[in-house]
């Protein structure tokens, strides 16, 4: 007997249709194939004309890696003071709801803080809203709580990969009723308006700036700052992003190096002019996304 012919597959649709798939079960029927015998070919092509795109496919920076997420419940950007990252009033720095608080085996130690995550909701097919995603910044630490085993309650203990979601996010790609729920996440760039903002405070010859607004990579490795009468200085991570350095630049204009994880270094100057003052942010280069 004959090998049957398929109908013709299309790659760019998504999704069968009803009448594609009762097109083949009709056809293997009336030749007397089990549906046990699918050819192997056919069985890659159902699974990835179901499995669902992303816009922020060309802006991704590592493959779709598992993990978990829950949610708090948070009605002002404020409420979560700052987190462990520096950021303050989330909303003024531009953040928003789209942010995340990363367990411990992500958050190294702050240098995760400014970092975007694209994350969609998988497995959970009662909870999970299809074919949906969305992008988180890193914002704060899920403290581990060691009381408790890594898988049994302790959700962000080491070697957990958790993000922990204002409940806005949360429900952009899942019901509420899902609770703790697996994931998938992938680093993406970041994409930002307007320029890196850098936020000045300190006392004296001690300097605290707090980088914010970050594109691309959005964390930071490594700041190095510049009077208009010294060289360039290199900073140290205070904590989360901020940034210290012990110098004396009063009444000098301001500029600024800074690198991201993925090695692009920007270089902003004269962001602050001479008559500079603690307590103010000033804005610089952006880097490309």
């Amino acid at each position: 007997m004959p090998t049957p012919s398929l109908p013709p597959f299309r790659p760019k649709s998504r999704l069968l249709s009803l009448g594609q798939l009762f097109s083949l079960l009709v056809l293997f029927h009336s030749h007397g194939l089990a549906l046990l015998l699918l050819p192997l070919t056919l069985l890659s092509r159902l699974a990835a004309a179901h499995q669902s795109s992303s816009s922020y496919g060309a802006a991704a920076l590592t493959e779709w890696r598992s993990a978990h997420a829950s949610y708090y419940a948070v009605f002002d950007p404020r409420d979560t003071v700052g987190g462990a990252c520096g950021y303050g009033d989330l909303g003024k720095r531009g953040y928003g709801m789209a942010t995340a608080g990363l367990s411990e085996a992500l958050f190294e130690k702050g240098a995760a803080c400014g970092g975007c995550y694209e994350v969609r909701c998988v497995e959970e097919l009662r909870y999970c809203l299809p074919g949906t995603s969305i992008v988180l910044t890193a914002t704060n630490f899920c403290a581990p709580n060691y009381g408790l085993p890594a898988d049994a309650g302790g959700i962000c203990n080491t070697p957990n990969h958790h993000f922990l979601m204002p409940i806005q996010a949360f429900e952009k790609i899942a019901i509420w009723k899902a609770g703790v729920m697996p994931i998938q996440y992938r680093r993406v760039k970041c994409i930002r308006e307007d320029g890196v903002r850098f936020t000045i405070d300190g006392k004296g010859f001690f300097y605290t700036v707090l980088i914010s607004n970050v594109a691309g990579a959005g964390d930071i490795t490594a700041v190095k700052i510049k009077g208009s009468a010294t060289g360039w200085l290199p900073m140290g991570r205070n904590w989360g992003q901020n940034w210290h350095i012990s110098a004396d630049l009063k009444g000098q204009a301001l500029s600024f190096e800074v690198t991201a994880s993925d090695g692009v270094t920007l270089t902003s100057y004269n962001v602050a002019p001479k008559d500079w003052t603690f307590g103010k942010t000033y804005v610089g280069k952006q880097f490309p996304f």
